[in-house]
């Protein structure tokens, strides 16, 4: 047996222990520990060799500045939700735009993109608007799949829209392929996503202005008398809602974009910047601080653990020469770069449909990078590109978490077949989407030095 077959068998070990349900961060470091018991058993790697361990894990999380935006953006992410942001949002812009076949639709996509750029946390878009406008939406006659498809759909904007966790945790594993003439961060990644996210949400508004031209049954207009705001007072009041969140997200980006600011510096100001916001709208107090730190710890840590696990298996692997022959066999596909980039996204695609995007990017991207990098694709470009597909793991059925969030605030009225099936047209606007950007890169490397 050659190394590189044990390593495939590693992979496919990992895989088998991913869909039984056992926690990833253990799948992969478990897995690991095993497979280098085996490699050094049959002398495909030497003892001393696992001594890299512990420098790799240190530069990968204890010494990584890219990781430390990560506990900032959830914590800003999380106090905004908490403070009411999303509820006053999805009121006010309602009222703005009930009048309107659609309108309300249309309002939820407004404040998703929103919601994105300002908060980020997919769970809590999703429930959030899920608990206030669908109940509403029902009530006016929308149809079941339709509403349930543009909440969940909205929802997930945060994943593409900076600042966003995927973006982080994507340009730190970028960084592995990393080439002077190939450079990639999480700047470079926030600009890049910034024009694909706004794309994406406009295609999404779109989709909702031709339903309800098509089919007003579908999408009815708000009546006048539920319309409690109107005029000048409504305009105080959208004003009143919009520019605090807005001047938060413009100073956060803005000090990312012109270089004022490193993102963990950024990610820094915007958390200071939630917490006033809650405090200017009289809800900050210990409880929801308690609540916001407890929250961002969770997820922090769980990322972490994940990354020490990919660590241990990513050595493992290479040691077992398993990244080489990974590499080889992409780099020699027919088509070389085209034929990478279909299968890439085929890949990711697929995955999403059973594994959450954390552990597509700590396990699948590392062997994708390299690959790319060799064969001359912008990383910039091509990590966008790849969290535009990640984004449809959070729809795709059966396993998409928007999905689950919605179901478990929806009325009984709406079947899980109704979330499903609303779904898909949005799956289908993100595929386009990521046509979009494969065509036209220039969406993507306006703001780089990239060819």
């Amino acid at each position: 047996m050659e190394p590189a077959s044990l390593a495939l068998l590693m992979f496919a070990a990992l895989f088998l222990l991913l869909f039984t349900g056992f926690p990833v961060a253990f799948s992969l470091g478990g897995v690991a520990v095993a497979f280098a018991v085996l490699g050094i058993s049959a002398d495909f790697m030497s003892v001393g060799a696992l001594h890299f361990f512990p420098p790799r894990l240190f530069a990968s999380v204890m010494d990584n500045e890219t990781l430390l935006a990560v506990p900032f953006f959830i914590f800003m992410g999380t106090m905004l939700e908490r403070s009411g942001l999303a509820e006053d949002l999805l009121t006010t812009i309602g009222m703005l735009f009930g009048g309107l076949r659609g309108g309300l639709a249309l309002a939820v996509v407004f404040v998703g993109g929103l919601l994105a750029a300002a908060t980020g946390v997919v769970g809590a878009s999703v429930v959030t608007m899920g608990l206030i406008s669908l109940p509403i939406m029902l009530r006016l006659g929308y149809s079941k799949s339709f509403a349930s498809g543009v909440i969940t759909a909205s929802g997930t904007l945060g994943q593409i829209i900076p600042p966003s966790i995927v973006l982080i945790v994507l340009a730190d594993q970028l960084l592995i392929a990393a080439t002077p003439s190939n450079t990639v961060d999480v700047g470079a990644l926030f600009r890049g996503a910034l024009i694909p996210g706004v794309m994406l949400a406009g295609m999404y508004a779109l989709y909702v202005i031709i339903v309800a031209w098509r089919r007003p049954d579908l999408a009815p207009a708000l009546p006048p008398s539920q319309r409690t705001l109107t005029g000048a007072a409504l305009g105080r009041r959208v004003l009143l809602v919009l520019l605090p969140p807005l001047g938060l997200i413009l100073l956060v980006l803005g000090s990312i974009f012109f270089g004022v600011a490193a993102p963990s510096e950024a990610g820094a100001l915007g958390a200071a910047g939630a917490i006033v916001l809650a405090g200017l709208n009289r809800r900050l107090n210990l409880a929801s601080l308690r609540q916001t730190a407890q929250h961002t710890t969770r997820l922090s840590t769980m990322v972490m653990f994940l990354l020490v696990g990919s660590t241990a298996f990513s050595l493992v692997f290479r040691l077992l020469q398993g990244d080489d022959w990974i590499t080889n066999l992409l780099t020699q596909l027919p088509g070389g770069a085209i034929g990478l980039l279909i299968v890439a996204n085929l890949i990711i695609f697929l995955l999403g449909f059973f594994i959450d995007f954390f552990e597509i990017a700590f396990i699948i991207l590392p062997l994708l990078a390299p690959a790319a990098a060799a064969l001359g694709i912008p990383l910039v470009w091509f990590g966008v590109m790849i969290a535009m597909n990640l984004q449809t793991s959070f729809l795709t059925p059966p396993f998409g978490f928007a999905l689950f969030y919605l179901r478990g605030v929806a009325p009984s009225e709406v079947r899980t077949t109704d979330i499903y099936l609303g779904a898909i047209p949005f799956i289908v606007i993100q595929l386009l989407g990521i046509g979009l950007i494969c065509l036209f890169p220039e969406l993507v490397t306006w703001g780089t030095d990239s060819p």
